[in-house]
């Protein structure tokens, strides 16, 4: 996804990839021009490292919406770029609002995935989603998907009740971005850096998903350097680790509760805390999320990321929320619901104060 300014950037990525032990590499046709470089560089490795294809899982995207040719043509496509006859799996890209499940569980998509795997084009079928648990509980309990890419962080841990789940029914589970969409975490904030003391918060972030039994980190390299903490995890040689050999020490354990008490002291009587029992909001402001983004930025100094996300808010789709604090109208519907007695609407003005910024588009759109 981000390793596109030139087939330079990209094979050198993938040779990170692949001396750091990563042997799953996943990209999309949204990526702009990732699938051809990363299939340039693919082809380029196999023939220094004959059937290097057979030691890796090669994942792909398709976004909801086409028709039965126009998705065959999509998929012919993301074939010929990646330089592949099959490919191991494809995920529907954005599964996020109920017309998208229903396009890929009873409309044109059903026929798509089902033509996929019936010519052998495919192996296994997913999808990826930015959209609400609830849905994303509907789109597991389909029994259509062998797996799926979620938002599984460590500073939003909210859906980690899903993962452990589809894990449980076989379900396969990819963290979206837990280094960039986890908080930046690549280039952490003092208090940070100062609250995960002697580690690093990204080997933090990368360790509890692991340790959350989660079957794939996405690490959106743009750069090798980026793949380094993945390489020194790799180097411990403790592979799929045993009781004896967790992904999480006991250090690292008193590492986290330092980092959650840190957060805990800093944001005193205002700290949400995820119920979500403020919810529906008749005004539908996506309450929780406004609260932890000022979490996030008063408890643990991540003002650029906060302020990155909530610049977001409205300009990006369906892929993110549509509403930000300013939608708040002070109706106090909240109020006598939240648990910790939080004055919601005062602490909505907050957010927006901090986090509010001039516009930025996204990475890819």
């Amino acid at each position: 996804m981000r390793a596109t300014t030139s087939r330079q950037q990209m094979a050198a990525v993938l040779a990170a990839a692949l001396a750091a032990g990563i042997n799953h590499i996943e990209t999309a046709p949204a990526y702009g021009p990732a699938e051809r470089y990363l299939g340039e560089a693919l082809r380029a490795t196999e023939a220094r490292t004959p059937h290097l294809h057979a030691q890796l899982v090669i994942t792909s995207k398709l976004l909801p919406g086409p028709d039965l040719a126009a998705g065959q043509q999509q998929l012919r496509g993301i074939l010929e770029r990646l330089g592949l006859n099959r490919l191991h799996n494809l995920a529907v890209h954005g599964l996020n609002r109920p017309e998208h499940l229903a396009w890929a569980l009873d409309g044109p998509g059903a026929e798509l995935l089902a033509w996929a795997q019936g010519e052998g084009l495919v192996e296994q079928v997913g999808f990826s989603s930015h959209g609400s648990n609830a849905l994303i509980e509907q789109a597991l309990a389909s029994g259509r998907f062998s797996f799926c890419s979620l938002h599984l962080h460590l500073f939003d841990p909210s859906r980690l009740p899903l993962a452990r789940a589809a894990l449980a029914d076989g379900i396969g589970v990819l963290a979206i971005s837990p280094a960039d969409k986890g908080g930046r975490l690549y280039a952490p904030s003092a208090e940070l850096l100062a609250d995960c003391a002697p580690f690093h918060p990204l080997e933090l972030a990368y360790r509890f998903l692991l340790d959350q039994g989660i079957s794939t980190l996405s690490l959106g390299a743009a750069q090798p350097s980026d793949l380094a903490w993945a390489a020194a995890i790799a180097g411990e040689g403790c592979g799929r680790p045993s009781p004896e050999t967790p992904w999480l020490s006991q250090a690292q354990r008193q590492a986290l509760q330092q980092l959650q008490a840190a957060g805990r002291e800093r944001l005193g009587a205002e700290a949400c805390g995820q119920c979500r029992a403020c919810l529906p909001c008749p005004n539908a402001v996506p309450i929780p999320e406004l609260l932890r983004l000022r979490n996030l930025a008063v408890g643990h100094g991540l003002q650029a990321f906060a302020s990155e996300r909530y610049n977001l808010i409205g300009r990006a789709g369906h892929w993110w929320e549509e509403l930000n604090a300013s939608a708040c109208q002070r109706c106090g519907d909240c109020l006598p619901r939240c648990p910790l007695q939080l004055p919601i609407p005062d602490l909505l003005a907050d957010t927006h104060q901090r986090l509010a910024a001039a516009p930025r588009r996204r990475l890819w759109g």
